[in-house]
């Protein structure tokens, strides 16, 4: 098994972040070429890193030994550190939740694939939640990675008569969760450590709430208990990155957490549409990329007085095709 031989050394300043998901181990992945030559200090894997999930590739393990043997990845491994959350396809049941009767097993390949210390409590808990803060005092970085699978409650599907795209609605049942309570108590406690700049790595969407397929909206007492969660915390720049869509889009939905919301969307690394597909209704895209294969890129230039962070999307050869600019600023209450 290739093991991740760069960490991340927590006196890192962090200037530039890359990101993707949804790579099919069994399909070409020229991107690695690009987003090496974006020479980013992080890349964060969003999720569906491996399709592990139909009859045919079930074993989880020996899809992580040929995403291992991929040149480009390789290149990346071994010359970037990662950060990992899964999906479902890694997860190992396609759209599965808390359910899944071989969850354990597929924790133990996701540790082992991503190398984790013998210590890392993932190793020892229920889920693959996990923080990592780095850098110096007033260019601190949090990444947060959520566990959107292991704890998740069923979903609601749509009715046989409802023609729109998409198989699930909203459930507002109280006694549904994402998270679970352990990971959302987990979760308060990292948001009350100091950060000047906080990624929520989400395997679905945080933000848009009009389309039918997986995403925080399905269960809006969560994504507003996460909202609410950063406001009562006080946690300032906050920023939500996720995958899962095959399509790549930033939204915004203004001053939910005291401030506006962003949520970057990169996906996916193999399995985007390659023809234009009609836009997914999303009331808070501000930013889209309709086809193609992609990653994201977050830069944050600390040299100014406020600084500024650019949220982008990058095609196959690595040229940036939507971008949003912010000023961390942006990213705290209002007095």
């Amino acid at each position: 098994m290739a093991r991740a031989d760069v960490s991340l050394d927590p006196a890192t300043t962090i200037r530039r972040i890359a990101l993707g998901s949804c790579a099919d181990q069994d399909r070409p992945q020229p991107i690695w070429d690009a987003v090496l030559a974006a020479k980013p200090d992080v890349f964060l894997f969003l999720g569906d890193n491996v399709y592990a999930s139909d009859p045919a590739r079930l074993d989880v393990r020996a899809q992580y030994a040929k995403l291992a043997r991929v040149p480009g990845f390789q290149r990346l491994r071994s010359t970037v550190p990662l950060l990992a959350v899964w999906d479902d396809h890694d997860y190992g049941v396609n759209d599965g939740g808390a359910e899944f009767e071989r969850k354990a097993d597929s924790q133990r390949a996701f540790c082992d694939f991503w190398n984790l210390p013998s210590d890392d409590p993932r190793r020892s808990r229920q889920g693959t939640f996990h923080a990592l803060t780095v850098g110096p005092e007033g260019r601190r970085v949090q990444f947060l990675m959520l566990d959107t699978r292991t704890f998740r409650s069923p979903l609601r599907t749509k009715p046989a008569d409802d023609a729109r795209p998409g198989r699930y609605l909203p459930d507002d049942d109280p006694s549904q969760t994402i998270l679970g309570e352990e990971q959302w108590r987990w979760l308060e406690e990292r948001l009350r450590e100091p950060a000047e700049l906080r990624i929520v790595m989400s395997s679905i969407q945080v933000v848009p709430e009009d389309h039918l397929w997986e995403k925080w909206a399905n269960f809006p007492r969560e994504r507003d208990r996460l909202f609410q969660l950063v406001r009562q915390t006080g946690a300032t720049g906050v920023l939500f990155v996720s995958g899962d869509r095959h399509l790549a889009e930033i939204s915004m939905v203004p001053e939910v957490l005291g401030y506006p919301a962003y949520d970057l969307t990169a996906s996916a690394l193999t399995q985007s549409s390659q023809g234009w597909r009609p836009q997914e209704p999303n009331r808070w895209r501000v930013a889209t990329m309709n086809y193609g294969n992609n990653f994201g890129t977050i830069e944050v230039d600390w040299a100014r007085p406020d600084p500024e962070v650019r949220l982008q999307i990058r095609d196959e050869s690595g040229d940036v095709i939507a971008q949003q600019k912010l000023r961390l600023s942006w990213l705290r209450p209002r007095s």
